[in-house]
């Protein structure tokens, strides 16, 4: 354990559990140079605990990243709950995540991610303050979506030498909160949509409202398309998925797309660009965070414009360097949290 967080650069991680309430959960803090520790929690069911831990070891150092090179006054971290077989009291068993989090006195500042909604965190919120996206401070999707939107825009000019969307062909993987609301705003620029979801009402709606075309999961990678938009959950991008791609771009909503760096160096090879994932979906980041802190919806607007600014500033040095614009924003961020 021990050597992985090492690997990981992982400052501390905390495993609790509560029998009462079925509650089994991981948090992993990842670096707190620049401030608390702020990511989602995840409500999934695992194949085993080790898989549980490593998501959110992995995840957390993502948002370290993310948070490093969004601008922001916070560290990364990540949590994960198994969710059981059965839960009798869905409301106390978040609760008693709330009680968790409280211990650990401000280090680490949840939020909602895949599996979770704003009523849990409310239910987190009668036991700690140190949780954002509740219902009154509304749900953050929307502007993850927003904040790929304009990130689609900077991979488009970078790429294909206009950021005019219109007649575009984009391939969405992941019709959730975020990818849907992607959709909506793509369909809006005049751009040809391909999805796919594993849940065929959330498909069906996109093809009835905004005119998408249905594609089988497993065909959408070797879709011909304009730009690849993975938005579901992490991984898609291997060693064997890659070579299916005929996109010229990668830019998408999911976490950890790659399963390694040298996946991004094969994409480098093939000539397609790839938006790192924790700089273009930033925007979920940039809304909790300032909008915990108070911050007006005209600041977190004029925050969020630095992801295509910063997507511009990455594509133009790997461009210079010739290498994966994933190796320079790891190299950013690395220089931000450990120089």
């Amino acid at each position: 354990m021990f050597a992985m967080m090492e690997a990981a650069r992982l400052e501390a991680l905390h495993l609790t559990q509560d029998p009462v309430t079925g509650l089994k959960a991981i948090i992993a803090i990842h670096n707190t140079r620049l401030g608390p520790a702020l990511g989602g929690c995840r409500y999934l069911v695992y194949p085993d605990e080790q898989s549980a831990i490593r998501d959110a070891m992995r995840l957390a150092q993502g948002m370290s990243y993310k948070a490093a090179l969004a601008g922001l006054a916070q560290g990364g971290g990540k949590a994960v709950i198994i969710r059981p077989a059965h839960v009798d009291n869905r409301g106390a068993l978040f609760e008693a995540f709330g009680r968790f989090i409280e211990t650990l006195n401000g280090r680490y500042i949840t939020a909602v991610d895949s599996g979770t909604s704003s009523a849990d965190m409310d239910c987190i919120a009668q036991h700690t303050q140190h949780v954002t996206s509740t219902t009154s401070e509304g749900d953050p999707s929307p502007h993850t979506a927003m904040g790929v939107f304009a990130g689609i825009r900077a991979t488009a000019l970078a790429r294909l030498g206009s950021d005019d969307l219109e007649g575009l062909r984009v391939a969405i993987q992941g019709l959730g909160h975020v990818g849907y609301a992607l959709a909506e705003q793509l369909h809006a620029a005049g751009v040809e949509l391909l999805v796919s979801d594993l849940d065929a009402g959330r498909v069906r709606l996109a093809v009835e409202q905004l005119g998408a075309q249905p594609v089988p999961s497993a065909a959408l990678l070797g879709s011909r398309c304009d730009i690849l938009a993975p938005c579901g959950l992490g991984g898609i991008l291997n060693a064997e998925s890659v070579g299916q791609l005929r996109c010229s771009a990668v830019a998408g909503a999911a976490n950890n797309q790659l399963a390694s760096t040298e996946v991004a160096d094969t994409l480098q090879r093939r000539g397609i660009l790839y938006a790192p994932d924790y700089v273009i979906n930033a925007g979920g980041l940039i809304y909790v965070a300032l909008r915990h802190k108070g911050a007006s919806q005209v600041a977190i607007t004029a925050h969020m414009a630095k992801i295509s600014q910063r997507l511009a500033e990455i594509y133009a040095q790997a461009e210079a360097d010739h290498r994966s614009p994933a190796r320079i924003a790891d190299a950013l961020a690395e220089a931000v949290l450990y120089d």
